[in-house]
C-alpha cells in the first residue's frame, strides 16, 4: 500500500459526502486531482495554502483508488507529483486529518504523520 495526500478545504470535503467521490474544482479545470507524497505536503502546503484555515489533508491508499494515478512532473522542479485522472471515491481515503496553520501562516506536518 501507497499512501498519497491531498489538500483540501473541509466543507469541500464535507459537500462531497452524500455523493460517495470527491470532485474537486482542479478536476474540471484541469484533468486531475492534484496530491502529494508525504515528503511533498509542506512544500505545497506553505506554498499554495499559507494562513488558510479549515484545511484538511486526505490520506489517501493508492491501491483502492479506482482513477488512473499517474506521476507528473512539475513544471519549473524536478519532482513529479501524484495526480489523480478521475473522481476520488471515499473508500481510498482511509483518514481526514485537521490541518490547520500555526500562528504565523505556515503548515507542520500533523502529529499522527510524524516519525
Amino acid at each position: 500500500m501507497a499512501t498519497i495526500y491531498h489538500i483540501t478545504n473541509r466543507e469541500l470535503w464535507r459537500r462531497s459526502i452524500p455523493r460517495g467521490q470527491y470532485t474537486p474544482e482542479s478536476l474540471r479545470a484541469e484533468g486531475f486531482i492534484h496530491c502529494s507524497s508525504i515528503e511533498q505536503v509542506l512544500g505545497v502546503a506553505n506554498g499554495r495554502f499559507a494562513g488558510q484555515d479549515d484545511l484538511v489533508l486526505l490520506s489517501i491508499d493508492t491501491s483502492d483508488v479506482m482513477s488512473v494515478i499517474q506521476y507528473d512532473n512539475a513544471p519549473g522542479t524536478d519532482q513529479s507529483f501524484p495526480h489523480i485522472y478521475g473522481p476520488l471515491n471515499h473508500d481510498a481515503v482511509k483518514a481526514v486529518i485537521d490541518f490547520p496553520p500555526s500562528a504565523d501562516g505556515s503548515f507542520s506536518l500533523p502529529d499522527e504523520l510524524q516519525d
